[in-house]
């Protein structure tokens, strides 16, 4: 999706350990008008799929995931970091590492909102090492649901992520594969850059 590779070449930040910063328009200040453009992009690239149900993790994953929803008119349900008084009753858990934290802390959904019938699509900001969609995924198994895809904004091609999730037979549709990064000089280098 070149718009939003020329939006991470803009204004994302490579920092120390291939972190890539795009939290002035992605997942802390959010650009709705490109989250429109990632939701049709969504809708295109799942076309023929039956969705009834969207699967993200918080927080980030949210905005986006609502935003694609509206595209495929079914409603979102994301998984909580930590058990509230507001979740009662069962619950589906799964534990995840995180990349950008480097803690692993364990996810829930309620057993309510994901069950036997639904087709989930998971929808996240991020693929790193792949450990918040391999806990969603349990998550989506768990419930008796079918998974039938993952719909990522940006990947990290670099990482073991992305492959770890294709080879478990998961269709993984990434907006943008970012190949290589370079904190010194800035550099981007997207999958497919050579060819466009």
């Amino acid at each position: 999706m070149q718009l939003l590779k020329d939006r991470i070449r803009k204004d994302g930040k490579i920092k120390a350990g291939n972190v890539l910063k795009v939290d002035s328009f992605l997942n802390h200040q959010m650009d709705i008008h490109l989250f429109e453009e990632i939701g049709k992009e969504f809708k295109k690239r799942f076309t023929g799929v039956e969705v009834n149900k969207i699967l993200t993790i918080e927080a980030s994953g949210i905005g986006i995931a609502c935003v694609v929803a509206q595209y495929f008119d079914v409603p979102v349900v994301f998984a909580k970091k930590t058990k509230t008084k507001n979740i009662a009753g069962d619950v589906y858990t799964s534990k995840v590492e995180s990349f950008t934290h480097g803690r692993v802390y364990d996810i829930i959904v309620s057993k309510e909102f994901l069950g036997e019938g639904d087709k989930v699509l998971l929808i996240d900001d991020f693929l790193a090492n792949g450990k918040a969609l391999e806990g969603l995924a349990s998550l989506v198994q768990d419930s008796g649901a079918e998974l039938v895809g993952a719909g990522i904004v940006i990947e990290k091609g670099f990482q073991v992520g992305g492959e770890a999730i294709r080879s478990r037979g998961i269709r993984l549709e990434s907006l943008a594969i970012v190949e290589s990064m370079d904190e010194e000089t800035g550099t981007i280098v997207f999958r497919g850059d050579d060819c466009e």
